[in-house]
């Protein structure tokens, strides 16, 4: 019992975000009557918020780091506009244009990599510039909308994965195996990690609570793919392409040296250095990565929209830092997950599509999403002072 008592107490914010998530999703089906949970607005959440999720994967390392990036937003709409314009104007493929743009975003993290980690210039600074330079370069770019855009790009956004199964009933067959798969990688996944935790005598909780742990989420995921089946296009192909960021960069941020290199540095950068780590390049690389992640993020806003918009990405940065620290990445860095990122965007997500059903008025809905921001950062702050006087 005491065992079990020390792991929820290391991980009740973890375990309080899903509650939250769940809570609100409850919530607004009731005040919706049914209509949030419908099969194609759980397609259609997933599409709408596809650009919070890949931008809040990045925005976790760049926070757990002691840092922030405001540039986002403005960093789609100058690689969307050029994107749209290699493939409207130039007459490119939609891969070399999409390849093109990802190298761009990889450049743009050089740009302000260098001048946060070898300049030493605050990172809220470079990017405050970024957004700005990057808005106005968008502005410069597209004086006009472009469009159209070729039909294969604009699937990205709008598209679902081919039905090369047939149907079981009304069911999406392909649907139901990425369900399948993500199911058994989920627990076999788990089953591993506790395995790794008992061979090196580390605490772990009860094998009750493991259980029940891996009940609720192979249910979850289960219900999702369930309802993605019965939608009208069944799995979303931006569905595919989050999911293989967050593998990819979990297995980065966990498993690999440039990842506890982040944490150590976000913990505290004086002791990291002392024990080796090279603080520059951690940082120059972090922002690299977001550069990559915004360009991707670029993407797959482009071609939901169709058209390349100099508008794009307006207040982008804001929802991915707040998909960040609603999911328990802390203020003052050095703790943070992308999964608990994902359930933030979740409900971030949830609020925007639930208000917009019962027809919200769009000042109240940021409002509300405001004060849902300040809530969490004042859970988390209030949370780490009772353990720090415990």
């Amino acid at each position: 019992m005491n065992v079990l008592r020390e792991y929820l107490g290391r991980n009740v914010r973890q375990y309080g975000i899903v509650a939250a998530l769940l809570v609100i999703v409850l919530l607004f089906q009731v005040l919706t009557n049914g209509r949030l949970l419908a099969p194609n607005n759980i397609a259609a959440l997933i599409q709408q918020n596809a650009y919070v999720m890949i931008l809040a994967i990045g925005m976790v390392a760049v926070i757990v780091a002691g840092h922030i990036d405001l540039s986002v937003g403005s960093v789609v709409a100058f690689i969307g506009g050029l994107v749209a314009i290699m493939m409207h104007d130039w007459g490119w493929s939609v891969p070399t244009a999409i390849l093109a743009g990802i190298a761009v975003g990889a450049l743009v993290g050089v740009w302000q990599g260098f001048w946060v980690a070898h300049i030493g210039i605050p990172a809220f600074i470079v990017t405050l510039a970024g957004m700005l330079i990057f808005r106005g370069l968008a502005i410069v770019l597209v004086g006009q909308t472009v469009a159209p855009l070729p039909e294969a790009f604009n699937r990205i956004g709008n598209g679902s994965l081919p039905n090369v199964l047939g149907f079981i009933g009304n069911i999406d067959v392909v649907t139901l195996v990425i369900g399948a798969v993500a199911i058994v990688g989920r627990v076999v996944s788990q089953i591993r990690s506790r395995r790794n935790l008992v061979r090196h005598e580390l605490t772990v909780e009860a094998t009750g609570a493991f259980i029940a742990k891996l009940v609720v989420m192979t249910a979850l995921i289960a219900l999702v793919t369930y309802w993605l089946s019965l939608s009208r296009g069944g799995t979303p192909i931006v569905l595919l392409v989050v999911g293989v960021l967050v593998l990819l960069f979990s297995f980065l941020m966990n498993r690999t040296v440039f990842g506890r290199h982040i944490y150590a540095v976000g913990g505290n950068r004086n002791a990291a250095i002392l024990s080796g780590v090279d603080s520059r390049r951690t940082d120059f690389m972090i922002f690299v990565n977001i550069g990559v992640l915004a360009a991707i993020a670029a993407i797959t806003t482009t071609s939901r929209a169709g058209a390349g918009v100099a508008a794009a990405g307006q207040n982008f940065e804001l929802d991915a830092i707040a998909a960040c620290f609603i999911g328990g990445t802390a203020v003052s860095g050095g703790v943070g997950r992308i999964s608990g990122a994902m359930i933030g965007a979740l409900i971030m997500g949830v609020l925007n599509m639930g208000l917009s059903i019962l027809a919200v008025d769009a000042a109240w809905q940021q409002a509300i999403k405001g004060l849902v921001l300040l809530l969490a950062v004042a859970l988390d702050i209030v949370s780490r002072r009772r353990g720090a006087l415990a």
